[in-house]
Formats: C-alpha cells, sequence, structure tokens
C-alpha cells in the first residue's frame, strides 16, 4: 500500500483558547488519504470541517498532533517551508470559485502557473489540457460572467489542479449548484482523480455524493468516525 500522501495525528484545536470562552473544535482528528483516494468528510454544521480542512492545507496550525504530507510532518517546520509546500502540493476548491471576473477561463488557470515560475506556453498548454479533461475545452476564452456556475466551479477545480498537487482539498465545491450540474461537475472531479492519483478530502452535505467516494468520514465532537465507509 501507498504512503499517505496526508496523514493527520491527534489534532487538537480551539479558539480563546485558555479563555472562559474557549471553543474545543478538535479533539484528537486523526486520519490517513492514500494516492489516488477521494474521501468524504461530513459533519454537522459548525463541528469544525472548514478547520479540519485548514490545518490540512497549512492555512492553520493546530494546538497539538501531527501534519504529515508527503512524508513529512508539517507542523514542526516554518511558516516558509510551510507555504512551499502548500503551494507545490496542496490545492483548493472551495463552495464558491473564487475566479478573476476579469480573466478568461484559460487566463485564471494559468496564473497560479506563472507564479510558480512556469512560462507563459507551457501554462497554456496546461490549461487547455484541464479544460478539455473537464469538458469545457471550448469555453477556453470565456470570462466567468459569460459561464454556467457548473463551468465556473469545474474551472475552479482545473485552478487547484494547474501545479499538479498531490493533495485536493475541497469545502461543499459543489454546493451551490444544481442536482443535476452537481453531478456533473462531481463526476468530472472524480475523473481528475483516478486519472492523476490525486489524494482527495472533500467535505459534502451532499450523502449522495459522499457514497460515490471511497471512504466516508464524520467529524463529530471534535473527532473523526472512520468505521463508516462506502
Amino acid at each position: 500500500m501507498s504512503d499517505p500522501v496526508l496523514a493527520l495525528r491527534d489534532i487538537a484545536k480551539s479558539y480563546n483558547h485558555g479563555n472562559p470562552n474557549e471553543v474545543v473544535v478538535l479533539r484528537g482528528a486523526s486520519l490517513e488519504i492514500a494516492p489516488g483516494e477521494a474521501v468524504a468528510l461530513v459533519a454537522p454544521s459548525g463541528a469544525g470541517k472548514s478547520t479540519l480542512l485548514h490545518i490540512s492545507g497549512l492555512l492553520d496550525t493546530p494546538d497539538n498532533g501531527e501534519v504529515w504530507i508527503s512524508g513529512q510532518d508539517m507542523a514542526r517546520q516554518s511558516d516558509r517551508r510551510r507555504t512551499a509546500v502548500r503551494c507545490a502540493d496542496v490545492g483548493f476548491v472551495y463552495q464558491f470559485h473564487h475566479l478573476l471576473p476579469e480573466f478568461t477561463a484559460l487566463e485564471n488557470i494559468a496564473l497560479p502557473q506563472l507564479a510558480a515560475g512556469q512560462t507563459s506556453a507551457a501554462a497554456e498548454a496546461r490549461a487547455r489540457e484541464l479544460l478539455e479533461a473537464v469538458g469545457i475545452g471550448a469555453r477556453a476564452d470565456h470570462r466567468p460572467a459569460a459561464l454556467s456556475g457548473g463551468e465556473q466551479q469545474r474551472v475552479a477545480f482545473c485552478r487547484a489542479l494547474a501545479n499538479r498537487p498531490r493533495l485536493l482539498l475541497a469545502d461543499e465545491p459543489t454546493g451551490n449548484l444544481d442536482p443535476e450540474t452537481s453531478d456533473t461537475v462531481f463526476a468530472a472531479l472524480m475523473t481528475l482523480v483516478r486519472e492523476t492519483g490525486l489524494a482527495a478530502l472533500i467535505a459534502t452535505h451532499n450523502p449522495d455524493l459522499a457514497a460515490r467516494m471511497d471512504r466516508v468520514l464524520r467529524l463529530e465532537g471534535g473527532r473523526l468516525d472512520q468505521t463508516v465507509s462506502r
């Protein structure tokens, strides 16, 4: 079995630490995700799924515990090293696409590649490749306002994968889409996961989508229940 791309070990996190109004969000949460594995994260509102995703993606730090990405304990690394790993190895997708409105679909996908030092030609080629993979290659030169909600979210997926990360983190990525569009977008995402060997942790309230992933983790009371599986 492949080594996990992401491993969380006994993660604890609270806010207003030591304050009478302290809110404990995570209490020893642990998980592992292997290459090519799509894992659903389900949780009641306010249970801490966004905090868990932010810690997994090195946007936040735990009070205690270990965050391993590609064999490195990132909780012990400098901010500079964490930023470098986040940019190279982690892709994020949110419920709302956050595309830059003044740029075309292709340009939105090329931008993170240019920031990482790719040439314009290589960045454009990669963007076209990804857009074709999710079925909207013909929309490459359209700005977000000219795209449907489902098309915009597929562009957001492509942008997240532009620099070939090893880990994809998605927070309700189809939550603002109608059921039919949600299904189309999710199918495109799963195709990318399978074909690229990504490890994906996807938060969703949609039980049908969760059931189509490899495993379902439930976050409640600050802990992860890993006994629920497809």
